[in-house]
Parts: structure tokens; C-alpha cells; sequence
């Protein structure tokens, strides 16, 4: 089950990237829908290569359900004792066919932008919902309680805000630029993308000087419970910031674009790990714990 929630994590990451190199390559209308061509699921000779990135990237999507029907079986096991972890295969699945159904309406709507922002968002939905998955699974289940003050929760909590925030901002900005996923394809979503660049730039910003409050609250304070996952977040921003500031001020080369795309997944990904974190499992009683113990040898043997 690990091995593949760790897998489902990563592939939802992936098909972040390949949809971006969709967009970047002018590929978006490189094959149709449900078919490539009306008479073949896959791209014939005659067609270019555009049509095999966009395939490429209907290709991993399959790869991506898969993973999650894997992890669906595995949790079924320990459904009644999980049922979080239950929860949270359901929704990566039907996330999954979610953005099946949307990809398919990108494609008969010429790649709308605003139905571009909106496949991307979703995709960063089940990025979150991945990894808090991966996350959970290596937390006992039962009743929690914070492993940090209040304060700092509150702290981390406006912090995956201004994130949200950030990548709203991103997402429009990107919508009013210069990708639009074909070269036929001129509708933008009608915001200035000078001006967007700039007020993008803003939370990011907000968003860098939060996390960085917060490791300095966190080694200040010996918060040994979010010290590494606010490290972690901190340094993917520092990347980000670089990529972000080198392809606004080189006319926003595709690969720098997609770079930053990706490393937005992975922020999310970051981020959730760390809210996530915030509580620890609570003290439990003598009788608490055998009646756990009972309930779980119960279960067993209905099973059996």
C-alpha cells in the first residue's frame, strides 16, 4: 500500500508536467476526442508530433487510474479500521475520472482558458489529496491532539492560504499570457498579463516570508514535529522564486514555464504534509487502548 500511494502521489505530479508540456508544445489540439483521429485511438504517421505529446499525456492519465484502483484494492483491506484512508482513495479515483471527462471538454471547446485553469486546479486538488494520503498512512489512527501552539497552527494555516492564493494568482496569469496550447487558438482569458505577473508576484512573496517565520519559530522553539516539512517547504520556494524571476524576465520560455508549473505541485505537496502535521495522536488510556485492541481482533475475525 505504500509503495503504491507513493506511486499515485508521483504520478499525479507527472501528468502535472506532461499537461504542461501539452500547453507549451502548442499541442493541445494535436489529437481529437475520444480518438485521436476519427478513425484511430492512436496517432497515425500522417499526423505530427503534436499528436504524440497530447497522447503521451492521455497515456499517463491511464497509468494515474491505475494507481489509484491499486491503491483502492490495498486500503480495502483495512477499510473498517481506516476509514480516512478509505475516503481518500475514493476521491483520488473519481478525481481521476473528473479530469478525464474535462480533458475531453478542453479538447471539443478549442482549450478554453478558463477550463485550462480549471483542469490544473483540479489536478493540484488530487496532488493535495495524494499526499496527505501518503501522509496519514503513516499516522496511527485515533483521536489527536496539536503538537504545536496554537499560534503556530493558526501561523501554518494562513501560510497554505497565501499558497492557495499564490497559485490562483499563477493560474490566471498564465491564463492571460502568451500559451495557449495551439497556435490557432488566440481566446485569452482577458486579464492583463503584465499586470497579473506582478500582483502574482505579491502573495508569492507573503507566502515566502511566512515559511520563513515559521523555521525560525520552529528552531527557536525545538518544534521538532514541523521543523523538517517547513525546511522542505522553504527550499522548493527558494526554487520556485528562481525559476519564477528567470522566466519572467526572459519573455517566458516554455520549459521555464513548466518547470514552474511542476514545482507548484509540488509546493502544494509540500504544504499539505506540513498542515498535516501540525497534530500528533493523543495520549490513550489502559482501557482505551484494550478496547481498541478488542474492536480490532473483532473485525479480524468477521473477516476471516
Amino acid at each position: 500500500m505504500r509503495i503504491a500511494a507513493w506511486v499515485s502521489l508521483v504520478l499525479e505530479i507527472a501528468i502535472v508536467g506532461t499537461g504542461g508540456a501539452v500547453r507549451l508544445t502548442d499541442s493541445g489540439l494535436g489529437c481529437e476526442w475520444p480518438l485521436c483521429t476519427p478513425d484511430s485511438l492512436f496517432p497515425t504517421a500522417a499526423q505530427s508530433y503534436h499528436s504524440l505529446i497530447e497522447f503521451g499525456n492521455r497515456g499517463l492519465s491511464f497509468f494515474v487510474g491505475l494507481a489509484a484502483i491499486a491503491v483502492i484494492v490495498l486500503v480495502s483491506r483495512i477499510r473498517a479500521e481506516r476509514r480516512d484512508l478509505w475516503i481518500m482513495s475514493w476521491i483520488i479515483f473519481a478525481g481521476v475520472l473528473v479530469q478525464a471527462v474535462v480533458g475531453g471538454i478542453l479538447v471539443i471547446f478549442q482549450l478554453h482558458p478558463n477550463m485550462v485553469a480549471f483542469h490544473y486546479l483540479v489536478s493540484l486538488v488530487l496532488v493535495a489529496v495524494s499526499a496527505a494520503f501518503v501522509v496519514r498512512m503513516g499516522q496511527p489512527r485515533g483521536a489527536r491532539e496539536r503538537a504545536v501552539p496554537r499560534g503556530v497552527a493558526i501561523l501554518v494555516h494562513v501560510t497554505s492560504f497565501v499558497l492557495a492564493l499564490t497559485v490562483l494568482f499563477g493560474v490566471l496569469t498564465t491564463g492571460a499570457g502568451p500559451h495557449s496550447g495551439d497556435p490557432a487558438v488566440t481566446l485569452r482569458n482577458g486579464f492583463d498579463a503584465t499586470v497579473l505577473e506582478h500582483v502574482h508576484s505579491w502573495p508569492a512573496y507573503a507566502l515566502f516570508a511566512l515559511t520563513l517565520t515559521l523555521l525560525v519559530i520552529a528552531l527557536a522553539n525545538s518544534l521538532a514535529a514541523i521543523r523538517n516539512a517547513v525546511i522542505v517547504l522553504l527550499s522548493i520556494e527558494l526554487v520556485q522564486v528562481a525559476v519564477g524571476l528567470y522566466q519572467a524576465r526572459n519573455a517566458l520560455p516554455p520549459l521555464a514555464v513548466g518547470v514552474h508549473m511542476v514545482l507548484a505541485a509540488i509546493l502544494v505537496a509540500a504544504c499539505t504534509s506540513l498542515v498535516l502535521r501540525l497534530k500528533r495522536p493523543a495520549p490513550t488510556s489502559p482501557s482505551a487502548v484494550r478496547a481498541e485492541e478488542a474492536g480490532a481482533a473483532g473485525a479480524s475475525a468477521a473477516r476471516g
